[in-house]
């Protein structure tokens, strides 16, 4: 642990990063009893803390080593930081990035003199091409975190924090992909203040960390989240993961409805707008606070990155209600009969706040309601239940249902009666040229569409969904070419929010 400690107070990062400010989120503090700092990582040059490592890891090359030129595989930051350091240091840098990645951050990387290549829908595709590279073109490999000079840049972010709050420190809330940040932290502040708790912070499609930590080994997730692109690594680092184990006090793991909120948190208290794995730190800290109903602690947070992707904001805007506890989504089933929806609306309904309406007629004895309404708690999302259920309506929580959130809320209609053992599906497509068309040929037009739906979401993946006929009964070729296809789906023929309203 020396060793990286050392590296950490030798580090030389403050020939490109800046230090960058603790800042007291008042409201946050005042509203939550608690006193909460947000760590301004996302005021670097690049915005993101990745310049921090990159640069010392550039800065400390050999002169060998500089002359063949750097060489990375990033969804972004990384690529901002290593892009930005070789500039500075006067040096070559080719840069990988998946083909998904935001252009926000490929235009950045290019504005900066570094050569781009686009391969791969995530970061494992694009690093596997880096090998490939580094033979042809005998570059010098910059890993995004698996790396100790890497690590002890990431970890002065520690050094920071505790010089600038050397008072009462209870815990600090940091986010993971591959584990850099936070092992460099997690040792720093274990060595000189261990009281204090070191929390991970991962998105639940994304948390190779917290899956290493239980299985005591790295493992590698089958597929990663598309949210938080910033952390959407399927296998974290040999060295990282030691320094876990060791100093890593918990991970949390929240999911994308409350990333959103997190990320309109930040905004209301500075107004700015942070990237998703930006916003991973304050989002488990809101996490921690709503399950610990802890008062009177000092809580970090480090904002991480802003390179948001503005179209994506509609998106965010949309799932922060539900993040914030504010919505909740309901499938009610009212019948049809004189004065039943006006009874539903003013007797249940009540004083809460309408978000969402959509009304579909089933037969001449009952129709579907989609609904969203107002809430405060997930407790009160219990309690409507009950009421509904009382007064005698068939009821379903759809709020953490994600077809019905993604899709069915803007299509709700009807079953079509022509239509022959349907199957439906919900992708990930990569926002790419021809990713349908390549869907389309993967079904080999043996299979009829029934149903399909797309709506862009400022995102790395269209959300797709796809229904098929399979009048025939199930069909294991077209399976088989749809995990070949490479695309990641799930079925959805089972959920009860499709049966109800498509």
């Amino acid at each position: 642990m020396r060793k990286i400690i050392r590296q950490i107070l030798t580090s030389r990062v403050y020939e490109a990063a800046i230090e960058t400010p603790l800042e007291e989120a008042v409201v946050l503090s005042t509203r939550l009893n608690n006193t909460i700092l947000l760590k301004r990582e996302d005021q670097q040059p690049v915005f993101s803390f990745k310049l921090r490592g990159a640069y010392n890891k550039i800065a400390n090359l050999s002169d060998k080593e500089k002359n063949c030129g750097v060489i990375a595989a990033s969804a972004g930051n990384h690529a901002q930081g290593v892009a930005f350091a070789a500039r500075k240091l006067g040096i070559a840098a080719l840069i990988v990035m998946p083909v998904t990645t935001p252009a926000i951050k490929v235009e950045a990387v290019r504005r900066m003199g570094a050569q781009t290549v686009l391969y791969g829908t995530n970061y494992s595709e694009a690093a596997e091409h880096v090998t490939t590279l580094i033979r042809e073109t005998g570059m010098t490999f910059i890993h995004p975190f698996d790396d100790e000079l890497v690590i002890a840049g990431q970890g002065t972010v520690a050094d920071e924090i505790l010089r600038q709050n050397p008072g009462r420190l209870d815990a600090v809330f940091v986010p993971v992909g591959g584990g850099g940040l936070i092992s460099g932290m997690a040792a720093y502040i274990k060595m000189l203040r261990p009281e204090v708790r070191v929390i991970g912070v991962e998105p639940e499609d994304s948390d190779a960390m917290y899956q290493s930590l239980a299985a005591g080994e790295p493992i590698t997730l089958p597929s990663v989240g598309i949210f938080a692109d910033g952390v959407a690594v399927r296998q974290v680092g040999q060295k990282t993961f030691a320094l876990c184990r060791e100093f890593v006090d918990e991970i949390i793991r929240i999911n994308t409805d409350e990333l959103c909120g997190g990320i309109k948190a930040i905004y209301q208290a500075t107004r700015s707008i942070v990237e998703p794995a930006g916003a991973l730190g304050i989002t488990g800290l809101l996490k921690y606070i709503r399950e610990t109903g802890c008062q009177g602690k000092t809580l970090v947070a480090v904002n991480s990155g802003a390179n948001m992707n503005f179209e994506r904001l509609r998106y965010v805007a949309e799932r922060t209600m539900i993040g914030d506890q504010q919505e909740a989504l309901f499938a009610v089933t009212i019948p049809e009969t004189p004065g039943s929806l006006k009874r539903f609306c003013r007797d249940l309904v009540g004083e809460r706040n309408i978000t969402e309406f959509n009304y579909r007629l089933d037969d001449r004895s009952k129709a579907h309601i989609f609904v969203g309404i107002s809430i405060t708690s997930k407790k009160e999302r219990e309690i409507f239940s009950k009421e509904l259920t009382t007064a005698g309506y068939n009821n379903l929580d759809i709020t953490d249902n994600e077809l019905a959130k993604t899709h069915i809320r803007y299509m709700v209609g009807g079953r079509s009666k022509e239509v022959v053992n349907e199957r439906i599906f919900r992708f990930w497509f990569p926002e790419t040229p021809g990713a349908l068309v390549r869907f389309l040929d993967a079904t080999h037009g043996q299979r009829n569409i029934s149903l399909f739906h797309y709506r862009l979401q400022g995102g790395d993946f269209g959300r797709v969904l796809v229904g098929l006929e399979f009048p025939e009964g199930d069909d294991p070729a077209l399976y088989e070419r749809l995990d070949k296809l490479g695309y990641t789906y799930f079925e959805e023929t089972d959920n009860p929010a499709y049966r109800l309203f498509l």
